[in-house]
């Protein structure tokens, strides 16, 4: 038979309970994480990029590529112009781009030149043939009467 230590079985059942007598015992103790302490930990790092505050912006656009919009109204904004670096806090909603279109058709007129064309494939297969010459010559041939 197997000989077991008395106190320090009793030991170990102290240190697995994690109320007072009669608790239920649990193996280890879970510890459950609020959304604050992510809030506060994401505070601390923009205050250590020195961001500053963007007042009077009333709403917040970011197009994707698929067609879709993360509308954010109301945000807070926080900039650093050093570190290149934007934060949008707030409600945010994904909405397709028809929806908010007649209201931010004059903000896409400045960006057209800038988003990208789709090309065609049929182009580009006729500028590669056209851009490559023909061989004319057999350079291994060449190589061979240099040696002799």
């Amino acid at each position: 038979m197997v000989q077991i230590d008395q106190a320090k079985l009793l030991k170990m059942q102290q240190n697995v309970r994690t109320g007072g007598k009669g608790t239920v015992r649990r193996k280890k103790k879970v510890i459950h994480k609020t959304a604050g302490t992510d809030d506060k930990k994401l505070q601390t790092s923009l205050k250590k990029l020195q961001v500053s505050n963007i007042p009077g912006i009333e709403e917040v656009n970011i197009i994707k590529e698929d067609g879709n919009v993360i509308h954010f109204n109301n945000p807070k904004v926080q900039a650093t112009v050093q570190a290149n670096t934007f934060a949008i806090s707030g409600n945010a909603e994904l909405k397709p781009i028809s929806d908010l279109l007649p209201g931010i058709i004059h903000h896409l007129v400045g960006l057209s030149s800038s988003l990208p064309k789709p090309m065609k494939n049929d182009t580009i297969m006729e500028e590669d043939e056209d851009d490559v010459p023909a061989l004319v010559e057999d350079f291994d041939e060449a190589s061979r009467t240099e040696g002799m």
